[in-house]
């Protein structure tokens, strides 16, 4: 039987996940506590609160190092740590002038990787630490989506790119299944799914960034995942994985059952 082995959000946009128990689908398509926060240029060409492509952000597909950044949001209190191998960058409220510590962290931080989107780019900065804390507004897609793959995709995905330990990190995925056939997840594309207490009116394939291509532990682009995807499964665009959208929401639970409503 399909079941529910794994639920992530994502609190600060292209950051690491946190895993919980359970999530909150809100009427539409985005999952409470997910994406609230956003690592914006100063450049961005939309106001602080609305919605735009990633790109315009520090995210993981443009800053691989970030994976290395181990990230915590207590909603409750309002407050972001950010840290690097056990030692705290940053632990602040979202307060003005605990913004200003957590951008600067963070500034300090990417300016010193090899591979970032902020040198030579002087009209990017300062960066500014966009979201209310509460809000889920900066999904990939302006609409939001719940995202999801199975985990016998993965396997197949490992087995084609030669990498055992492949992780479902890389994916950035709400919501992991198991108990269903690899790929089966692209079938449902067009139908309507139900996964635990909430029905998926709207289910698409999901089309992979560069954000794959970071391995999730050590923050080196080590894995073409686009181009693999690709090559090894004849794929038009690099797909793994569905995105999802519920008119009503609910609730669902590591453990919740998974069929076609």
């Amino acid at each position: 039987m399909a079941r529910v082995v794994a639920l992530y959000r994502y609190p600060v946009k292209g950051f690491t996940p946190e895993r919980v128990a359970r999530i909150t689908v809100l009427p539409g398509g985005r999952v409470a506590g997910d994406r609230v926060l956003n690592f914006r240029f100063a450049d961005a060409p939309v106001a602080d609160t609305a919605w735009c492509r990633k790109y315009h952000g520090v995210v993981l597909a443009n800053t691989p190092g970030l994976a290395r950044l181990e990230v915590r949001f207590d909603e409750p209190r309002q407050r972001l740590t950010i840290g690097l191998g056990g030692r705290t960058l940053a632990d602040h409220g979202l307060d003005p002038a605990g913004r200003r510590e957590l951008v600067q962290a963070i500034t300090d931080y990417v300016l010193h990787l090899e591979d970032n989107p902020l040198q030579g780019a002087p009209q990017r900065l300062p960066l500014k630490l966009v979201g209310d804390g509460t809000t889920p507004r900066y999904q990939d897609n302006e609409a939001g989506q719940v995202t999801l793959h199975a985990r016998e995709s993965l396997a197949a995905a490992a087995m084609a790119f030669g990498d055992a330990a492949l992780s479902e990190l890389r994916f950035r995925h709400n919501i992991v299944i198991d108990g269903v056939s690899a790929w089966e997840e692209q079938g449902w594309v067009g139908s309507k799914l139900r996964v635990g207490d909430v029905v998926f009116e709207r289910v698409v394939a999901k089309v992979r960034c560069l954000a794959t291509h970071a391995n999730p532990l050590t923050g080196e682009r080590d894995l073409p995942v686009m181009q693999l995807l690709v090559k090894a499964f004849a794929q038009r665009n690099p797909t793994f994985g569905v995105g999802m959208l519920s008119d009503s929401g609910g609730e669902i639970r590591v453990g919740d059952c998974i069929a076609l409503a």
